[in-house]
């Protein structure tokens, strides 16, 4: 089974990677993790006019390799197949193309927990994702 791990460097998903690993174990046939770092560059495509594309793009990546670090480690001493992938955009709409492009049978996400009133008013990229994708959609607490 080929799973998406959204890796955003919080304790959270740092937790959905550990459970799937957990069910990667427990399966019967071989799997595979994504772990996908997003981010927004729309919001800094201002900034890009003053400080230029290049910095902009820089401080992602670093940003992103910043946050998968600790995930990619755990992969790596889990030893379950793994790729990491970088993606940009819309947060929820870059997760589930990727999820898409990559054949992925089911995402996992980790749940920041808020509070249902600001995630009524708000919404969150876990909400999102599980309304766009075609696929299971896994929070973890």
């Amino acid at each position: 089974m080929k799973m998406l791990i959204a890796i955003d460097g919080s304790k959270n998903s740092l937790r959905a990677l550990k459970y799937a690993i957990k069910l990667a174990g427990r399966l019967d046939e071989a799997s595979q993790l994504v772990l996908v770092n997003a981010h927004d560059d729309i919001a800094l495509r201002g900034a890009s006019s003053f400080v230029g594309k290049d910095a902009v793009k820089s401080y992602l990546d670093d940003l992103s390799n910043e946050q998968l670090a600790e995930a990619v480690a755990i992969a790596q001493k889990s030893g379950v197949t793994h790729e990491v992938r970088v993606v940009r955009g819309q947060v929820a709409q870059a997760i589930v193309k990727a999820a898409t492009d990559r054949d992925c049978e089911l995402i996992v996400l980790g749940s920041k927990g808020r509070s249902a009133i600001r995630d009524l008013m708000v919404g969150s990229v876990a909400q999102r994702v599980s309304a766009l994708a075609d696929v299971p959609v896994t929070l973890v607490k």
